[in-house]
């Protein structure tokens, strides 16, 4: 049995179907349902479903947000996660959670993130993130924490979907070509997933898919490939002076994940082909 956790969000979303598809046995629980900050709460539902495997796909997002919701965010993003390894070591589940490039300050000069870079967050939302990774590791269950960054999937909480609602609204586009990390599929996180479930990794790994590129480059390709005629003018970050800091250059390596599973990993190219290919994008 496999729990899941944030059932309304996009990364969930791709889990239960392709669980569904398998024919895997699953729960998948919302907010509502199950709040992760609660440790109560936590504890009494892994007790009466049982699972085997945890996957936390709950969390809190809002980047810019978060720092002014910092409270709100951390009880998600750290304590959240810790409730649930407190779960995970009770009842001997296996806990899954997902954290992010953020955790970095994108100040790298020699190479992409590797899992021995020391994180350096410089915004609330990676802080908290951070945190949560700390706790898990800390709480001393059985575990795996997998990195990812610039998730898009079925939904509208991601850049894809909003650049596509912008192109409706604007004349022309202003996109940022100074912020750097790599677009990741939700498809391609399920399916390494559950491949490294099956293999039982544990420890913490990076999950993206190969290559990265520019904010501004991604969208441009994404609109090239939907036939949209846009023009996109490239602009500096402090452009739009956001609340939030984001790292100039957060691209983290799968290397050690490919090597450990020995596995291809998608680029983020052929990634994005294959997501609006298959009509991913409903908008």
């Amino acid at each position: 049995m496999i729990l899941i956790t944030g059932k309304n969000g996009q990364l969930a979303s791709e889990f239960v179907r392709t669980l569904t598809e398998k024919g895997k046995r699953f729960v998948a629980l919302s907010h509502k349902e199950l709040d992760i900050g609660n440790l109560d709460s936590v504890l009494k539902a892994v007790k009466e479903i049982k699972p085997e495997i945890i996957i936390n796909c709950a969390a809190y997002n809002l980047v810019d947000r978060a720092e002014e919701e910092y409270e709100i965010a951390y009880k998600t993003n750290a304590i959240g996660p810790e409730n649930l390894a407190i779960a995970a070591r009770e009842y001997a589940s296996f806990l899954i959670h997902y954290s992010t490039d953020y955790v970095f300050d994108g100040k790298k000069e020699n190479g992409l993130y590797t899992e021995q870079d020391k994180p350096s967050p410089i915004n609330e939302y990676g802080k908290t993130k951070l945190e949560g990774e700390k706790r898990i590791m800390e709480t001393g269950g059985n575990y795996l924490i997998l990195r990812v960054s610039w998730v898009y999937g079925r939904g509208k909480q991601n850049f894809i979907y909003k650049l596509i609602k912008w192109t409706e609204k604007m004349p022309f586009l202003k996109i940022v070509c100074d912020e750097f990390s790599v677009p990741t599929s939700t498809k391609t996180i399920v399916d390494v997933t559950l491949n490294a479930i099956e293999k039982r990794l544990t420890g913490l790994f990076h999950l993206v898919n190969s290559g990265y590129t520019s904010r501004f480059e991604w969208a441009r390709l994404t609109l090239k490939l939907l036939g949209i005629n846009k023009f996109i003018r490239p602009v500096t970050s402090d452009t739009f002076r956001l609340p939030a800091k984001r790292p100039g250059f957060s691209p983290m390596s799968n290397e050690k994940l490919k090597r450990t599973l020995n596995v291809e990993i998608p680029s983020w190219e052929n990634a994005l082909k294959g997501f609006l290919k298959e009509g991913g994008l409903t908008l």
